[in-house]
């Protein structure tokens, strides 16, 4: 059957509009834009090199963190690219295979990064209040048994989108007034009903999300409640401090995040241009800024980046 949808109701390419409004301006909207994504792939694969390397950084912690890293470059780089195409060269068409695929892999590194958040706020939670049991609560067995949970959730929670368009019929206008392919945006272009594509394009993530929000949040709770019960400031200084950056991250993710999902089903009085613009920021910005924050907030990381681009560390 899907075979079928596929060869007869989808047998030519999409045009992707890029940002309505600003056709004019996309040639200099795409030299930002390029610009932080090379920030993005240079910081995290400089991130992924030094926790490779440095033995000391072999800690769950900044496993999470590495693979908090290989997730950012999979969500920039699934979208920047084909939208720098579009700004510059005019590469519009996209084939249907290829709009699924991109969607694919837009929709699961956007649900696992909140899932890899979720578990780094547990290992942050177990790191400060049982600090003696943190080896053999986060013991290597565990934490692959986390990664394997987490990306199979995402992976359970993202394929349905897949066949739910495969189902459609799209025999109207091929036009994508996005820079990107995304399941609502797709799905609102078939001459068939949709609710099913609408409901759980909006209900499964965000319930998802929600959930992985929560947990974090009883997580901070229990760190705050435990922090304060440390005998001194510095003590207090030190254990907030290994929480700065996570912190920091989180709020980078959801912020835009939330607004995204929301302004999608909600937020009818929001200009297109503007929706559009900000949809295209939160695929390159936050994994821009992820290994700048953790260098710059992350003892441990910012002097391995220091000894790294020192005269000694390249001798």
């Amino acid at each position: 059957m899907i075979i079928f949808n596929l060869s007869n109701y989808n047998p030519g390419p999409f045009i992707m509009m890029g940002i309505p409004g600003l056709e004019q301006s996309h040639v200099w909207i795409g030299i930002p834009f390029c610009i932080i994504y090379i920030v993005a792939i240079v910081g995290n694969c400089i991130l992924l090199y030094l926790i490779a390397v440095e033995r000391s950084l072999h800690e769950p912690m900044f496993f999470f963190l590495s693979m908090l890293a290989m997730t950012d470059l999979i969500l920039s780089t699934a979208g920047v690219p084909k939208t720098l195409s579009i700004f510059w060269f005019g590469a519009r068409e996209i084939t249907f295979p290829g709009c699924l695929t991109q969607m694919f892999f837009l929709h699961y590194s956007f649900v696992l990064d909140s899932a890899i958040l979720m578990a780094m706020a547990f290992d942050r939670y177990v790191a400060i209040c049982s600090p003696l049991r943190y080896t053999t609560v986060l013991t290597p067995k565990t934490i692959i048994k986390i990664v394997v949970g987490i990306s199979f959730r995402s992976f359970c929670i993202v394929l349905p989108d897949i066949f739910l368009l495969t189902r459609l019929p799209f025999c109207k206008t091929r036009v994508i007034p996005h820079t990107y392919c995304e399941h609502i945006g797709v799905a609102r272009l078939a001459c068939a009903d949709i609710s099913i594509n609408i409901w759980y394009g909006f209900c499964v993530p965000i319930m998802m999300v929600i959930s992985d929000v929560i947990l974090i949040a009883v997580s901070y709770t229990l760190i705050l409640c435990a922090v304060f019960h440390l005998p001194s400031q510095e003590a207090h200084q030190k254990a907030l401090g290994t929480c700065g950056s996570h912190v920091c991250v989180i709020l980078m993710f959801y912020t835009p995040a939330f607004f995204s999902i929301l302004a999608h089903r909600f937020g009818h009085n929001i200009s297109r241009t503007f929706y559009i613009m900000s949809a295209n920021l939160y695929i390159v910005i936050p994994p821009a800024l992820n290994p700048i924050v953790y260098g710059v907030k992350t003892k441990q990381i910012r002097d391995k980046v220091i000894l790294l681009f020192s005269p000694k560390g390249t001798e």
